[in-house]
């Protein structure tokens, strides 16, 4: 499988591996050469090439920077990413684990940025969920830098898994909230989060699918605008398990293809030799937009409003499925 059309792609090296939280591992990757790596923003992603079965695949990780300052983001001596273990993910958690180890030489893209620190509102309010912390660690560190008003509620299962914690709390003190369902007995109470929001706070979103799902739910009850939340996925959102089996019919090459309960579109295109522009595979960059011809969308992005759900024939076949039997897909 290859990375994205016209992204650069870079060979680094594993120079440092730790483990900051249970099931997270740490790694630091610098150039092969030697020389400094392209310049990122807060809130920026490298894809990362892993083997699973013989196959080269690609997996995304945001870019960890604490130390926000001259130099430390344009042209980094190195990058730092995390990788929590998902005991029943596609394989890449586990590689990334297991099969790596320091001095090995892997392939990367270039940082790219689909989950930009907004710069309209006059405080900053950070929402992270378990490994979803990494992309608002950068940001947190960014506002502290450039003296923007900051807030950060963490959210997670126990401290003990919990990365970054710490340091978060070095960096920014009271501005921290954390919040861990074994002490409180309950997850985060979504009601009383938004009830802290403000109406010109740049609200900033990380974490898993149910997270999300309920951060977005109480938007619509509130009649909020999905535009005044700036999300993003730490993970693909799972296969649901009444997912069905069903065939898409490529329009451009007549050729039909069938989707088994347990693939993506996405994937089954790829493994049928097709060259689909994709990124994220979660549902929210939108690269891989793709115009369905005839057939019931069964519609699990995070890109379209409820309004082009209904009237649009676009669908993300990175996470979107069929609710007819047959999709014609303009491919």
């Amino acid at each position: 499988m290859q990375a994205i059309k016209n992204q650069q792609t870079l060979r680094v090296r594993v120079s440092e591996a730790s483990h900051p939280a249970s099931g997270v591992r740490m790694l630091r990757l610098q150039s092969e050469t030697g020389q400094p790596l392209p310049t990122f923003t807060p809130g920026a992603h490298i894809g990362v090439s892993v083997h699973l079965n013989g196959r080269q695949d690609w997996r995304q990780y945001s870019l960890i920077e604490l130390a926000y300052g001259a130099g430390s983001t344009a042209a980094p001596q190195s990058y730092l990413i995390a990788i929590r273990l998902d005991e029943r993910g596609r394989g890449g958690s586990r590689f990334m684990h297991e099969a790596l180890s320091v001095g090995d030489i892997i392939d990367i893209t270039a940082p790219r940025n689909d989950f930009p620190l907004r710069d309209t509102g006059k405080r900053v309010f950070l929402v992270a969920g378990g490994i979803g912390v990494t992309p608002l660690a950068t940001m947190a560190a960014a506002c502290r830098f450039h003296g923007r008003e900051v807030k950060m509620v963490y959210a997670g299962r126990d401290r003990a898994g919990m990365a970054l914690i710490d340091e978060l709390h070095t960096l920014l003190g009271e501005r921290l909230t954390v919040h861990t369902d074994k002490e409180v007995g309950a997850p985060i109470d979504i009601q009383a989060l938004f009830d802290q929001f403000d109406g010109d706070d740049d609200i900033h979103i990380c974490g898993p699918t149910p997270l999300l799902d309920a951060i977005l739910a109480e938007a619509q009850r509130r009649n909020w605008a999905r535009a005044k939340l700036n999300f993003e996925l730490f993970a693909a959102p799972a296969a649901a398990t009444a997912d069905s089996a069903f065939d898409v019919v490529l329009a451009c090459g007549n050729r039909t293809l069938h989707v088994p309960a347990d693939k993506s579109i996405l994937d089954v295109l790829v493994e049928a030799g097709c060259d689909p522009l994709f990124d994220c595979k979660r549902g929210e960059c939108g690269v891989c937009a793709t115009t369905v011809i005839e057939g019931e969308i069964d519609h699990r992005d995070y890109v379209l409003t409820e309004r082009e759900r209904a009237t649009s024939k676009v669908m993300y076949p990175c996470v979107s499925r069929s609710k007819s039997a047959v999709l014609v897909l303009d491919v």
